[in-house]
């Protein structure tokens, strides 16, 4: 079983002890953990590393997971492990483009968003708190209003990496993340039958296997 404190330590092992801080890779473990979570919460077939249509054009997505040939559900995870008070503003309009885009797209989509922030080089920590404000502020979207730029739930989570990997942000917070998400999922697919908690088993879900609708040409990049 995986944990988030598994994910930490393997951004730590990939950026600071292999020293590659722009690996791909950085994230993939804490993308296992999101998978595994949302499968014991009864979401099966859940994918990484998805294409989800949007309204401008299609992008890679974290996690994802779908139904009915559609993804009803997409991850973002970041990481901000240096210059953390001048990348957070960015951060935050980066996140506000990247959702809107698919939203727009198909209003249903339940979010999620996960920043990691390294806490060894945050000022008191307060990077984090005034991006953890204003990314909170986004956080909460239902139906019926189905606001673009705002994500149904987020995690901006601390960890220190010196001298050893170390969460900061109380594991609580992923497993309400979690929960919040399949709770978003099952409301607006009535069509699934589920159980409560742990023991929820989706009917007629798609693996990742799956063909998405996702056949709009993408643009040749420049």
């Amino acid at each position: 079983m995986i944990t988030i404190h598994d994910a930490i330590t393997d951004l730590h092992r990939i950026v600071y002890v292999e020293h590659k801080p722009q690996s791909t890779k950085r994230l993939e473990r804490l993308a296992d953990y999101c998978v595994q979570e949302l499968a014991r919460r009864g979401l099966r077939g859940v994918a990484k590393e998805q294409l989800v249509p949007g309204i401008g054009r299609r992008k890679q997505w974290d996690v994802c997971w779908t139904h009915d040939h559609k993804v009803r559900l997409g991850i973002s995870l970041k990481s901000v492990l240096r210059n953390i008070s001048g990348s957070m503003p960015n951060r935050l309009d980066d996140l506000m483009g990247e959702v809107a885009n698919v939203q727009l797209h198909s209003p249903e989509i339940v979010v999620g968003y996960v920043m990691i922030i390294n806490s060894d080089i945050d000022n008191d920590g307060k990077s984090a708190r005034w991006f953890r404000s204003r990314v909170q502020e986004l956080s909460g979207r239902e139906r019926p209003a189905w606001a673009a730029g705002m994500v149904e739930a987020c995690v901006v989570a601390e960890a220190s990496f010196e001298p050893q990997p170390m969460l900061i942000t109380a594991e609580r917070d992923f497993e309400i993340f979690f929960d919040t998400l399949a709770d978003q999922v099952i409301d607006r697919n009535p069509g699934l039958q589920l159980g409560t908690g742990a023991s929820r088993a989706v009917l007629g879900t798609k693996t990742d296997a799956d063909p998405v609708d996702a056949t709009e040409p993408e643009p040749p990049i420049n």
